[in-house]
């Protein structure tokens, strides 16, 4: 592993605040609007305002320090201001720094995709780039139903889901999503789905297969995240189970589409969790981790046979006509190409491992029987510790979160789920400092009560 950067002296977690804070959060609330969040509270919850980063640690304008637990929302794989990252970016940015890809290529882009093609679980792959992982599984559903079409069969016109799935918050994806998150309002916008229960339910797998062997006719693709459901609470299956599911579908000719948005570039332990599932989908949505956290990139990821498709006469109809401006951004790539050689030259894989293992073992030691906790589910470096609050309306999972965020650790609630997500990087000492930090905070709010 690289070495650690050079650490100055700030206090850890939110200290006293000053008037330059206070000034950044009311030139924030003038102009920005933030995702999932009430802007006529945001100042009232005491948003960090962060202005530069060292290791895993983000620093504020305040100077205080606050560990990455949540990985800036899970893109983050090696940490900040990694040095051979920021030197790929600098060594592309002297060649160039985007160029469209409709129609036209750039090195960096051939280059990325001729990395990944050997890495990823899919059969001779092929490459559409596109920004974040809502697009990246919004193509892929565009590609499942036009797939179907270019080869003239019919009736193969709507998706098996997942229920607690989340895919994004494009309109397909919300459609192929379960719902929650506030998205019932676009319900109307939302097409029809096949669903069967989600991980949180053990007998899921024998009602998908059943599904699939009773409608598979009429199915273009079953979409699911291999092994976790992330935003559903870091909801857990068995890699045996997930192998059903795609044995089921491929049998009856339904395309799998694997998103692996979250679970991709080594955050289960292997690089993708269908490794892990023993699993070839002929759709893959990968995202997130792919630059490391440094710049927004994503793809959809399709087998020889569903490329095949859509090859015909130029401009035909069997073109897929779709396209993003900055999809195979040059300087996104050319960083997604040095960070996945890092992972192999770190062997972030070898640490993501022995930091499992001693996640494991703190969550069963110290929170899985603790009385405010209701559960604990965790694969990799991917965990949910759920709360127990004694009534409804309590919000433990945000005043949790904002307790360990007053001492210097970054987490973020999906409701009374606590989600642990460190960099892929973290050290023994600092996940230690994380769940110490959780504990803390646990015992904080639930004193209160």
């Amino acid at each position: 592993m690289a070495a650690e950067p050079h650490r100055s002296e700030h206090p850890r977690g939110a200290g006293r605040r000053s008037g330059s804070y206070r000034s950044w959060v009311r030139r924030d609330q003038d102009v920005v609007w933030h995702g999932f969040t009430q802007m006529s509270c945001f100042a009232d919850n005491e948003p960090l305002i962060i202005d530069r980063a060292e290791g895993r640690e983000l620093i504020d304008v305040d100077g205080n320090r606050y560990l990455d637990a949540i990985s800036s929302l899970w893109v983050l794989t090696l940490g900040h201001r990694v040095a051979e990252l920021d030197e790929a970016l600098v060594d592309q940015v002297g060649k160039i720094s985007h160029s469209t890809c409709l129609g036209n290529g750039n090195t960096s882009t051939i280059e990325l995709a001729e990395a990944l093609a050997p890495r990823v679980p899919v059969a001779q792959p092929h490459f559409l780039f596109a920004s974040d992982g809502a697009a990246a599984t919004e193509q892929a559903l565009k590609i499942a139903f036009q797939h179907w079409k270019n080869l003239g069969v019919p009736g193969r016109t709507t998706y098996l889901a997942l229920g607690g799935a989340y895919h994004g918050d494009t309109v397909g994806a919300i459609s192929i999503g379960a719902g929650g998150f506030g998205t019932d309002i676009f319900d109307p916008l939302r097409f029809p789905v096949v669903r069967a229960p989600g991980y949180y339910d053990e007998t899921w797998a024998d009602q998908a297969c059943a599904l699939i062997e009773d409608r598979g006719d009429e199915l273009a693709a079953v979409m699911f995240e291999p092994l976790v459901q992330g935003a559903a609470g870091i909801e857990v299956t068995d890699p045996a189970s997930v192998g059903r599911l795609v044995e089921a579908a491929q049998r009856a000719g339904v395309l799998v589409i694997a998103d692996e948005v979250a679970t991709g570039f080594g955050r289960t332990g292997a690089l993708f969790a269908s490794e892990r599932c023993g699993i070839l989908p002929d759709i893959m949505a990968i995202g997130k981790g792919i630059t490391g956290g440094y710049l927004a990139l994503s793809a959809t990821v399709v087998t020889q046979k569903v490329f095949d498709s859509f090859l015909g006469p130029d401009l035909s109809e069997r073109t897929l006509y779709h396209g993003h401006s900055y999809g195979g951004n040059a300087l996104a790539c050319a960083v997604a190409k040095r960070h996945l050689e890092l992972i192999d030259e770190w062997d972030v894989l070898g640490n993501v491992a022995a930091r499992a293992d001693q996640l494991a073992r703190r969550l069963h030691t110290d929170f899985a029987d603790h009385p405010a906790v209701r559960a604990v589910r965790h694969v990799g470096l991917m965990a949910g510790v759920e709360l127990g609050p004694p009534t409804s309306g309590l919000s433990w999972g945000r005043r949790v979160c904002a307790a360990a965020v007053r001492r210097g650790v970054l987490l973020r609630p999906l409701g009374d789920v606590v989600v642990l997500m460190p960099p892929l990087t973290i050290t023994e000492d600092e996940l230690d400092r994380i769940l110490d930090t959780l504990a803390a905070s646990i015992q904080e709010v639930a004193a209160t009560e």
